[in-house]
């Protein structure tokens, strides 16, 4: 199984690809930080990144996208940034049918170190280890992307398989479109959008 691990951020965006299987050895493929300049406006800076992500899902070709989920944070404009380049990354993934899953923190720190409460440092030296590299990989957020796709190499597989059979089902189907419901519909009292009545002279030419 092939996964692409993203640490979302807006300045820094982290994304690991990771390649292996349970009881099996795990390989890096490849590791990159996305960085946008914090001067340059929001919604530039957000197609930035998805433009690289997008490079990033065309040239490895994983299986699914691993998403760290987004907490609350003291910062909150630090945490706004975070999830919108969360939801970038997640768009990115659907466009291409891919399935998206969603990892703590937490989990991600457990399941390369042992422990949920494991630094930043515990879980790079964690990460330099388990897939045999010659340095750490700078910086956190590179290592941390790599963390989360090695948390689903091992924590995700009855996950993907689910996901994977629901996709292919999808894709046998079609697209799936979301319909929007009409706002005015959710009014307490208005009436719905749609064609204006007829006049009772209207409907008599009709009949005639």
């Amino acid at each position: 199984m092939r996964v692409l691990g993203v640490d979302p951020g807006l300045t820094r965006c982290g994304v690991g690809v990771v390649e292996g299987s349970v009881g099996r050895p795990l390989r890096a493929v490849a590791v990159d930080v996305i960085r946008t300049p914090a001067g340059d406006d929001v919604a530039h800076r957000l197609l930035a990144i998805e433009r690289a992500l997008s490079e990033a899902i065309d040239t490895y070709a994983p299986d699914v996208v691993a998403v760290e989920r987004v907490f609350s944070q003291n910062n909150v404009s630090t945490v706004i940034g975070t999830a919108q380049a969360s939801g970038v990354a997640m768009v990115a993934a659907a466009r291409r049918g891919l399935p998206v899953v969603l990892h703590t923190p937490s989990e991600v720190k457990a399941a390369v170190t042992g422990s949920g409460r494991a630094d930043k440092a515990q879980v790079t030296a964690m990460v330099t280890r388990l897939l045999g590299l010659d340095e750490a990989p700078r910086p956190a957020d590179a290592a941390d992307a790599l963390a989360l796709a090695i948390c689903h190499v091992w924590r995700g597989t009855s996950v993907d398989r689910l996901a994977a059979a629901v996709t292919a089902a999808r894709r046998q189907a079609g697209p799936v479109r979301t319909v929007a419901e009409p706002i005015r519909s959710r009014i307490p009292g208005s009436v719905p959008v749609g064609p204006p009545p007829q006049s009772p002279s209207s409907q008599r030419r009709k009949a005639r």
